[in-house]
């Protein structure tokens, strides 16, 4: 009888997850990679984040996802990853940048088929950056370059800003202390083509709903 209960409960809770057929899944804090972040520190952990992406892809139930971004960034490679997933979805998808969309949000903010930011967000763009120890030779660099090209590659396929504006952006000396990179605002961000549309939680599922209800 217990475990009927438990089955009822889970039912439910799943039911609820599930909106008129909109998934909500927030990327917030810090993206977690092969590393565990310390205790206390808010994180979006990709060997979670993964399996939920690939049963919004195959369940009927849901028609579209909603991402809300609210990240200072984190882990490159885990980043890119759930960002490549975003991308390779069939069903509609839209971001919405809250807060902040930092270093490797840009992509996980670029990879929905829509993009939306609030005018008070915030997005930094620079290049990879490394906390720790590295190895001071050529293998070292060629490694970062090439992971930097990745990134740029996969934000200029799934946004409209330029190869030269990017670039500009990312390597700015004025924006950042002790450091090369820019912060843009909200419409900033617009303007220069990185995000597509200015505008909030109404603006980002009246999206949704036109391109489910289209489909």
């Amino acid at each position: 009888m217990d475990t009927e209960k438990e089955d009822i409960k889970e039912e439910k809770k799943e039911s609820c997850d599930v909106q008129n057929g909109v998934e909500c899944i927030t990327i917030s804090g810090q993206v977690e990679g092969h590393y565990s972040l310390g205790a206390g520190q808010k994180a979006t952990r990709y060997e979670e984040l993964i399996p939920k992406l690939v049963l919004c892809e195959q369940s009927d139930e849901i028609k579209g996802v909603l991402f809300i971004l609210n990240t200072v960034g984190g882990d490159v490679e885990a980043g890119l990853a759930i960002a490549e997933l975003i991308a390779s979805m069939a069903k509609p998808t839209v971001s919405l940048v809250l807060g902040g969309g930092h270093s490797i949000g840009v992509p996980l903010a670029v990879a929905a088929k829509r993009s939306f930011i609030v005018p008070s967000a915030t997005m930094t763009v620079h290049p990879v950056r490394y906390n720790g120890l590295v190895l001071g030779v050529e293998q070292s660099f060629t490694y970062f370059k090439q992971m930097q090209n990745r990134i740029n590659g996969f934000i200029l396929a799934h946004s409209r800003v330029s190869k030269e504006y990017l670039d500009k952006l990312m390597f700015d000396t004025d924006e950042l202390a002790a450091d090369i990179g820019t912060i843009i605002d909200g419409q900033t961000a617009v303007s220069c083509g990185l995000i597509d549309c200015i505008g909030g939680l109404c603006d980002a599922l009246g999206w949704l709903y036109n391109n489910i209800y289209k489909k």
